[in-house]
């Protein structure tokens, strides 16, 4: 910390002005110190920053073809790890044997996600098919896992297999009725740069819906198969025209609380 005021705004409240000494550990300019005035400028939520916290920077050219550097956000490997450490150790506890499969569940879904979905995409392959057919792999592998093997299981994978691909129709019809683009975001922008022009950004758009919607469907589809078995042991004689209506109560309740 090299200097550190408040400085008055016309207009503004004062605001907090920091000149920073910051070691670069990574990329071109590894080693060097470089120093960068946080402040001058009037911003909402302007951060304070404080010794030892790594942050990550990046820079640009100045009118006088100088480098100018900004402090772009935080670096929050540890805390994440930290919070990802809490979350399986709570899993675990709680969730026992079942919480060990679920976390292993979820870590091959990642597995799917980073060496098939991914690379697929990015080597050109269609978006859309690719994301479903990756959902095909990790739906049965995190539900089975997740809440044994059994006929509710089976019942609740088919369900969100068949409400999976219905997702996708409608997403895309959706899209091209509302002519979406997938360029809603300046990292879209970024890739398309990157990849020069060569990303399908619309296709990229209803991948993320489709992937995205796989964390509601297990919720719905599962908790709506456990109802549907637990009234059908609660009442072995239950007619099925009784047990339909009874079903469609919960899954009326769970589309109104979507």
């Amino acid at each position: 910390m090299l200097e550190e005021k408040k400085i008055e705004v016309e207009g503004q409240q004062p605001n907090q002005y920091q000149k920073l000494e910051v070691l670069v550990t990574e990329g071109s300019l590894k080693d060097k110190t470089i120093n960068i005035e946080v402040g001058d400028i009037a911003v909402v939520n302007q951060q304070k920053y404080q010794p030892d916290e790594e942050v990550i920077i990046t820079y640009a050219k100045g009118i006088n073809n100088e480098d100018v550097f900004y402090i772009t956000d935080y670096v929050r490997h540890k805390s994440l790890v930290w919070l990802f450490v809490i979350f399986v150790v709570l899993t675990v506890i709680i969730g026992k044997r079942r919480g060990i499969s679920s976390l292993f569940g979820m870590g091959l879904s990642f597995l799917v996600i980073f060496k098939y979905i991914l690379p697929s995409i990015l080597q050109g392959t269609d978006p859309i098919s690719t994301a479903i057919i990756g959902s095909f792999f990790i739906i049965p592998i995190t539900f089975y896992l997740s809440h044994g093997f059994n006929k509710k299981t089976t019942v609740a994978v088919v369900g969100t297999l068949i409400a999976l691909v219905i997702t996708g129709f409608l997403s895309k019809t959706y899209v091209e009725v509302a002519k979406l683009t997938g360029f809603a975001s300046e990292e879209a922008g970024f890739l398309q740069v990157a990849k020069q022009g060569a990303m399908n950004m619309k296709g990229i758009l209803l991948a993320g819906i489709i992937i995205g919607v796989l964390g509601v469907l297990d919720d719905i589809t599962i908790s709506q198969s456990a109802v549907v078995f637990q009234l059908k042991k609660t009442n072995p004689l239950i007619k099925k025209g009784e047990l339909y209506k009874a079903a469609m109560n919960v899954g009326q309740d769970h589309i109104a609380s979507m």
